[in-house]
């Protein structure tokens, strides 16, 4: 059978009698149920004008409706998934951007979305939960006819080359860009994914990831579909419920950020029972690094291995990863290639040798074909029809890929550049040093210099001078933090990512 390249197909993988979609005290879905949920949504969409390629944005709360919404939404139109905690300004920009069409909510939804919505003349569409016939099902009905409703141009289910999904970069350092995502783009991370963690029709993902991002969409959902297994889709993370979930999912493995594993890490005492009771096949980390302090502590704590992956949303999602075992996990690197074809290559476009340091370039059919209406950001993204992803690496002559840094985070100070990430690692040797974020800020003379967030454990104290100190052991004085900020919690992003780039200008020291 070929390998599935629309959504309708990767959805046709499971038995038709197994649990698709479980969630926290409700029926589960079987596939039969999903499928025949994803075509009454896609004849709605189409009796509301909405078909092929048309725009969807989607603003619900994370859970099994979620997932459904953008299933059935990227299999037959365009899905827009967005942050249900934005603000009417937010709402604005990004539903004008996207050109929006249709606009989902919940019935009854006090979301500013709705308001925008009517000012730029966009249909509603309401979903309206069924809980009592299984995790995720809804009826979708129009609320208020859009300027541009009528009949759907192109009914039915998308093609291969049509856009499933449409995403913004996170724009920390100029305008967010739009990331458009085909069919094909998906269906093979999907089956990329599914391969690196040998997914089957026996597992159990428990998806903590919020919906609107792609790592939540792409390894919480569509992965473990396209092998046939059972997803859990919680209302989003919480660290209080996370062992509960588990004793009722009865996971094998679950995905997340480094910040939501520390979090479970630090409540994992209280539950060895339900760890124990509920054995994890491996966990997955990705979004951005994982201090390996933490995934040793992580490791042992589940008695399971920890898979650290790197991804993006232009490659939607997975670009590589440490392999299970038998195969060698290199804490440290991101593993090796896990899809698309990776290599270095220097400011000129020339590939680099293994172990020389350049900026880290992909190409595949996970790969978007460039950013929208946007020809300065894709004549600087693409070269030679590889895209340059923005990262600073190496590549060992195995294949494991290590990152030192964001090019845009790299600081520089007088001409001297530093990777924020090796300091991290060093001051995360500190026992007292529970999470640790350094950053740039800015200096008269020297342009940039280097700064440092730090949460102690609990009932640890440390001093400024003794940070400095600890780092000076084994930094060279340049790469040691002139300012040292004691917080209680590290500000995130809407993901649960740290964020370095403006994170001077939100704690103030800019």
């Amino acid at each position: 059978m070929p390998s599935p390249s629309t959504i309708a197909e990767l959805l046709a993988a499971g038995d038709a009698a197994s649990v698709a979609i479980a969630a926290p005290g409700v029926q589960p879905l079987t596939y039969q149920g999903l499928r025949d949920q994803v075509e009454r949504a896609v004849c709605a969409l189409n009796g509301s004008g909405v078909g092929r390629e048309d725009r969807v944005a989607i603003v619900l709360p994370n859970g099994p409706e979620m997932a459904l919404a953008f299933l059935a939404t990227a299999a037959g139109a365009t899905a827009a998934p967005l942050n249900p905690g934005y603000r009417a300004e937010e709402f604005e920009f990004y539903l004008a951007d996207l050109r929006a069409k249709a606009l989902i909510v919940e019935r009854g939804s006090q979301s500013p979305a709705v308001g925008v919505a009517a000012r730029l003349g966009i249909t509603l569409l309401e979903l309206h939960p069924t809980p009592e016939q299984g995790a995720g099902t809804f009826e979708l009905a129009a609320a208020s006819a859009g300027s541009g409703s009528g009949a759907a141009a192109a009914g039915g289910f998308a093609q291969p080359e049509d856009i499933a999904l449409i995403l913004h970069t996170s724009g920390t350092t100029s305008r967010p860009k739009i990331v458009p995502l085909s069919q094909r783009n998906l269906c093979t991370s999907a089956q990329n994914i599914r391969s690196t963690l040998k997914l089957a029709p026996e597992d159990c993902g428990l998806a903590i990831m919020p919906l609107f991002h792609i790592h939540g969409l792409m390894a919480g959902l569509l992965a473990p579909l396209a092998a046939g297994s059972r997803v859990f889709c919680t209302p989003g993370f919480h660290a209080l419920k996370f062992f509960a979930w588990m004793s009722e999912a009865r996971p094998t493995w679950y995905t997340a950020v480094p910040t939501m594993h520390q979090a479970i890490l630090s409540r994992a005492g209280h539950n060895r029972d339900v760890i124990a009771a509920n054995p994890l096949r491996f966990l997955r980390s990705s979004s951005s690094s994982m201090p390996p302090q933490v995934i040793e502590e992580l490791e042992a704590t589940f008695g399971a291995p920890l898979i650290e992956a790197y991804g993006m949303t232009e490659a939607s999602h997975q670009m590589a990863s440490n392999p299970l075992p038998p195969g060698r996990r290199m804490p440290g690197t991101v593993g090796v290639s896990a899809g698309p074809e990776v290599a270095i290559m220097d400011e000129q476009g020339e590939f680099l040798p293994p172990g020389q340091m350049g900026e880290i370039v992909i190409r595949g059919a996970n790969v978007t074909g460039g950013y929208e209406n946007n020809p300065a950001a894709n004549a600087a993204a693409f070269t030679k029809g590889w895209f340059r992803t923005g990262d600073q690496g190496t590549l060992s002559t195995e294949g494991y890929i290590t990152i030192t840094g964001r090019l845009k985070e790299i600081i520089n100070r007088g001409g001297e550049k530093i990777s924020p990430r090796e300091v991290d690692e060093v001051l995360m040797d500190h026992p007292a040093i529970q999470q640790v974020v350094t950053f740039a800020v800015p200096h008269a003379k020297l342009g940039e210099d280097v700064a440092t967030a730090v949460v102690l454990r609990e009932g640890a104290s440390l001093s400024e001078k003794e940070v400095r100190e600890f780092a000076a052991r084994r930094l060279a004085d340049f790469k040691v933090p002139r300012t040292v900020l004691f917080l209680p919690e590290i500000p995130k992003g809407a993901t649960g990512k740290l964020q370095r780039i403006g994170l001077a200008a939100k704690l103030g020291l800019a």
